[in-house]
């Protein structure tokens, strides 16, 4: 039996640790021994980057923000369906999962990160929101937490309150949308979306292609530019990445 190795490890802002494995050729991050994702189970990954960029082909500079690197699945997904003079700006927290990216993902995703339309900000990706200039990102992708509900980092919550929504509707392009990863169906998000401002849905995925059933949900909003929004919360939607 090959070995699990641990190749890499740091600490998170709040002490957690945070770690870069590699068995039989895969590679797993892990917060405090927990699995957060691997290169068997990126569905989710690229249907994060499909739902809000697939109205982008051919768009002439269009913009996207991913908060969250990992094993850049999303990133390697944006670059393939945006066009040749758009911006992909990339907020990761951590500098070392860059650097793991550069040093033991290149084959994987890494050389993604020297593809001239890729920006790497290693900065909280809350405060790019924040400072970004208004309007001004096609799509917003967030892949920074277990779900709305269930946070990496206790800060993250902000993404997802009243404040944090506004501040999103305001970084966004006219017919921009937000898309954010989540573990599990978590119920009244869609309702709290769309008390700030939005129409969203939740898409359900499989967590690789060979699943069985839906184990992930992709929340995706738009900001809503007519009176009276209705929030209904409905069934989830089934959908499948495009080639």
């Amino acid at each position: 039996m090959k070995p699990f190795r641990n190749l890499a490890q740091t600490r998170t802002p709040d002490g957690s640790q945070f770690t870069l494995h590699e068995h039989d050729g895969e590679f797993f991050l892990k917060l405090n021994g927990r699995q957060l994702m691997s290169t068997t189970s990126t569905t989710s990954e690229l249907l994060l980057a499909q739902l809000p960029c697939q109205r982008l082909r051919g768009h002439a500079g269009s913009r996207v923000l991913i908060g969250g690197l990992g094993l850049g699945y999303s990133l390697r997904r944006v670059l393939e369906l945006v066009g040749p003079g758009a911006t992909v700006q990339v907020a990761e927290l951590l500098p070392e999962v860059v650097a793991w990216n550069r040093e033991f993902l290149g084959a994987v995703n890494g050389a993604l990160l020297d593809d001239p339309r890729v920006e790497v900000l290693v900065r909280d990706v809350f405060e790019v929101i924040r400072r970004a200039p208004k309007p001004y990102y096609d799509a917003i992708l967030l892949d920074v937490d277990n779900g709305p509900t269930s946070f990496v980092q206790a800060q993250n919550s902000r993404l997802y309150d009243r404040h944090g929504f506004d501040l999103i509707a305001r970084a966004l392009r006219p017919r921009g949308k937000v898309a954010f990863w989540s573990a599990c169906e978590e119920p009244g998000f869609i309702h709290k979306l769309a008390r700030a401002g939005f129409k969203a849905e939740g898409i359900p995925c499989k967590a690789h292609e060979r699943a069985k059933r839906d184990a992930h949900v992709i929340y995706v909003a738009e900001q809503f530019r007519e009176a009276s929004p209705v929030a209904t919360e409905g069934r989830l939607k089934t959908k499948t990445p495009e080639n």
